[in-house]
């Protein structure tokens, strides 16, 4: 059953992750090239998937755009588990104390304030762009990461393992590294599948508004934006970059699905 999940999310993933590896190597044209005499191109033999208000060719723009939505929710992702997973094992490892009540009440605050929202105060300071975007998702994955981890942790303290390894001498920190992130790690790597979907998404609302990668670095949220005014126009400006987010994002969600099925032994054992 899990394949189901599986096969065709990571078809789909991989689709995105080829073309924007790709695009580093060779595009179908210059993404920094204008063509205002062929702009509006519909889709066609040269232009597979047509051009732009700017003569600029979709498909390039894309590919180009793919590899900086993956970069930033990866990097997005990466911030939120190196620093919300050690929170969560701390706080975990010491329990009901003011390290524990100090770590979820940051975690709270932070909840209490979007990621759109973070963004903005952070490009009210900083000036919008991609590194900003990534401080922002980034911020908002950390207390995602330590409630998880806490949650997860806590519930194997109580386990024999943990306390024969008490009893072996060993300290709570390096019990947590060696005993209790291993143990964890199946349910991190889905919620990491989740987090990097949700971050595409981020991404692509902070273009849209702005506030993620400047120009003329391409992006689909930002694509989206200028498409809005020209879809009776020229439908295909927006419908490309939208199935593109989509189908990421329905990968990534996929892919997720099966990894949890797979990875989670209670449902090993339903199967």
């Amino acid at each position: 059953m899990k394949w189901r999940s599986i096969v065709p999310g990571a078809s789909l993933v991989l689709i995105v992750v080829s073309a924007a590896l790709l695009s580093y190597l060779w595009t179908p044209f210059d993404v920094a090239t204008l063509d205002i005499r062929h702009r509006f191109t519909a889709p066609g033999a040269e232009h597979w998937l047509g051009t732009d208000h700017l003569g600029r060719d979709i498909l390039s723009m894309l590919m180009v755009g793919a590899r900086t939505s993956i970069a930033v929710a990866l990097v997005a992702v990466g911030i939120g588990m190196g620093i919300g997973v050690p929170l969560g094992l701390l706080a975990a490892a010491r329990g009901q104390s003011w390290v524990d009540e100090l770590i979820m009440r940051g975690n709270d605050l932070v909840f209490a304030f979007p990621s759109l929202l973070i963004a903005i105060m952070i490009t009210a300071v900083f000036g919008p762009g991609a590194v900003n975007a990534i401080i922002a998702i980034g911020i908002f994955n950390i207390p995602v990461f330590a409630r998880l981890t806490r949650g997860a942790a806590l519930s194997l303290w109580t386990r024999e393992f943990v306390l024969a390894a008490r009893v072996a001498g060993k300290g709570a920190l390096r019990i947590s590294a060696e005993h209790l992130l291993p143990n964890i790690t199946n349910l991190l790597i889905v919620q990491g599948t989740i987090q990097f979907s949700l971050g595409i998404l981020a991404e692509a609302g902070l273009s849209y508004v702005g506030l993620g990668a400047q120009p003329p670095v391409p992006s689909w949220g930002r694509m989206l934006a200028e498409s809005q005014t020209l879809i009776s126009l020229a439908p295909q400006l927006a419908l490309f970059p939208g199935l593109a987010i989509v189908m990421t994002v329905l990968g990534l969600n996929l892919l997720g699905d099966g990894l949890r099925d797979w990875l989670d032994p209670r449902m090993r054992r339903e199967r």
